[in-house]
C-alpha cells in the first residue's frame, strides 16, 4: 500500500489524499496495557506478527510522540483519571483502540472498581473483541482504523459538531453516523 493506491497519480493527487496516506502509514500507538490483554498486544509487535510493516515501528512511551492509544485490559477506577490525562496529553489527530472485553465493557468484572467500559474515559474509534483478543484480532483492529483514517476529513477540528455540513439551510443537519467500530474476530 503506497501511493500507487490513491485514486491519483503524485502530480495531479489532492493533499488530503496524500495526507490522510501519511497519517495511516505512520501511526504511533501508545501503550496502555492493564492487564491480560497487554501479552497479545506485545506479541503483535513482536517478529511473529511485525507491526513495523505497518508503520508502528515502535510503541511510545510518551503520549505526546504518539497518535494511537490502544488500552488493553480492565481500567480500574483508580486508573480512569490517568488515562484520560495520558489522552489529553497525546497530539490531534488521535485514535483508540479498546483491546479486550475487559476494555469494552467491563469483561466478567461487573463491581464497582472497573469502569465498565473505557468509553466512558476517552472516545473509542475501534473495538477489538476477545478474552484475550488474539494479535491476529488487534492488527484487524488497526487495519479496520486505517480504513477509517483513509476514509476521514483532515480538515474537522476538535469540538466541531459531527454529522453533515450543508450550505442550504433548508436542508438543515444531517446526523452522522456514530463513529466506534466493532470489528469481529477474523478467522
Amino acid at each position: 500500500m503506497g501511493l500507487e493506491d490513491l485514486q491519483h497519480n503524485f502530480l495531479t493527487g489532492k493533499v488530503e489524499d496524500l495526507v490522510k496516506w501519511a497519517r495511516k502509514s505512520s501511526v504511533w500507538p501508545a501503550t496502555f496495557g492493564l492487564a491480560c490483554c497487554a501479552i497479545e498486544m506485545m506479541s503483535a509487535g513482536a517478529a511473529d506478527y511485525d507491526l513495523s510493516r505497518m508503520g508502528m515501528e515502535v510503541f511510545r512511551a510518551s503520549p505526546r510522540q504518539a497518535d494511537l492509544m490502544i488500552v488493553a485490559g480492565r481500567v480500574s477506577q483508580k486508573m480512569a483519571p490517568v488515562l484520560r490525562q495520558v489522552y489529553d496529553q497525546m497530539m490531534e489527530p488521535k485514535w483508540v483502540i479498546s483491546m479486550g472485553v475487559c476494555a469494552s465493557t467491563g469483561g466478567m468484572f461487573n463491581n464497582y472498581a472497573i469502569v465498565q467500559g473505557v468509553d466512558q474515559i476517552v472516545p473509542v474509534d475501534v473495538y477489538a473483541p476477545g478474552c484475550p483478543p488474539s494479535p491476529e484480532t488487534l492488527i484487524h483492529a488497526i487495519l479496520t482504523l486505517h480504513e477509517k483514517i483513509l476514509q476521514g476529513h483532515i480538515t474537522r477540528r476538535p469540538g466541531e459538531p459531527l454529522g453533515l455540513r450543508s450550505d442550504d439551510p433548508a436542508q438543515g443537519w444531517v446526523p452522522e453516523v456514530p463513529g466506534a467500530v466493532r470489528v469481529a474476530t477474523p478467522r
